[in-house]
């Protein structure tokens, strides 16, 4: 497999690249058109890390990394711009598994409006993608941190979470569900909220962050960059359909799921009480699910509360 020939088929794969690029794969570093403010990101991927090949196809690998490096922009409510991808391929991995992967990464790119600008291809141990994207804002303001927490601010989320965890666990064997199919989707193919984050920022967004490593593990990191405490009530988070039902054949409670395990992708969002009209408007307007899941207060670190008025022990994903 020739590093030039391989290129040449990316190039291939890939297409024109959008109107802000003027240079992009072919020469040494790629030319795009700055406007306001540049919003970037990098994320990696590695086999046996955050996936494997014996449960995800190469289409789903390269989905699933430009997926998750798009959705820290989607948290900073950028809109999206440009990708630069480096793929370190192991001994064996045939010529067709990588232009399978750059064609599920296309995909995803042609449909949110990505230009994939250039990158590199080297030869390495394990499957490794990693992912540079570049997003834009015209006014600073408009680039949402998690340090905007404020107390007496709503919190809430996107969509419904824990199906990525029950569409791994039924990838690893656990009983079907009826709605297997689509638990399983979630897990492989994440879907970036970049519209609703570029929403919810024009909206009046005041802290957001994307649900990568679990409800319970975000939210801590808005309340520690924010300097205040997120109270959730257990009883609003969303559960995706079929979480029950996985949850309940591996003797496991399905908010475990849905607040520790992550890979959800979903938004966590912060505003002020008085913007929950906007707020919700912009997620109609983005066409998402969304959720008041409880209230910011003075504090820190976060509290999962029931609805008897207790306290749940839920941790999210830490990297080591």
């Amino acid at each position: 497999m020739g590093e030039l020939d391989l290129i040449a088929s990316f190039e291939e794969l890939l297409g024109p690249s959008g109107k802000r690029v003027v240079r992009g794969p072919g020469d040494d570093a790629s030319v795009v058109r700055a406007r306001g403010f540049a919003v970037m990101s990098i994320d990696a991927v590695s086999d046996g890390t955050h996936f494997t090949l014996d449960t995800h196809s190469p289409a789903d690998v390269g989905h699933k990394a430009l997926a998750t490096a798009l959705s820290d922009l989607a948290a900073m409510g950028a809109e999206v711009g440009e990708a630069h991808v480096a793929l370190a391929l192991p001994g064996g991995f045939e010529r067709d598994a990588a232009r399978a992967l750059v064609g599920g990464m296309a995909d995803l790119a042609a449909r949110v409006g990505v230009s994939i600008a250039g990158g590199d291809v080297i030869t390495a141990s394990c499957l490794t993608v990693t992912v540079c994207v570049t997003g834009w804002v015209d006014d600073e303001t408009l680039a949402v941190g998690r340090d905007g927490a404020r107390p007496g601010d709503d919190v809430w989320v996107t969509g419904e979470l824990g199906g990525s965890a029950a569409g791994l666990m039924l990838l690893e064997g656990a009983s079907p569900v009826p709605e297997a199919s689509d638990l399983i989707g979630r897990h492989l193919r994440p879907e970036p909220r970049l519209a609703a984050g570029l929403a919810f920022a024009h909206a009046g967004a005041g802290a957001m962050i994307d649900l990568s490593d679990g409800l319970a593990t975000d939210a801590r990191h808005v309340a520690a960059r924010s300097g205040c405490r997120l109270v959730i009530d257990a009883d609003q988070v969303p559960l995706a359909p079929g979480v029950e039902a996985v949850a309940e054949t591996a003797g496991r409670d399905p908010l475990e799921l849905a607040a520790g395990a992550g890979d959800d992708y979903e938004l966590l969002v912060t505003a002020p009480a008085d913007r929950a009209g906007d707020i919700e408007a912009a997620a109609a307007a983005a066409g998402v699910a969304l959720s008041r899941l409880g209230r910011a207060e003075a504090g820190a670190g976060i509290v999962l509360r029931t609805a008897d008025g207790g306290t749940l022990s839920v941790s999210g994903y830490e990297h080591e």
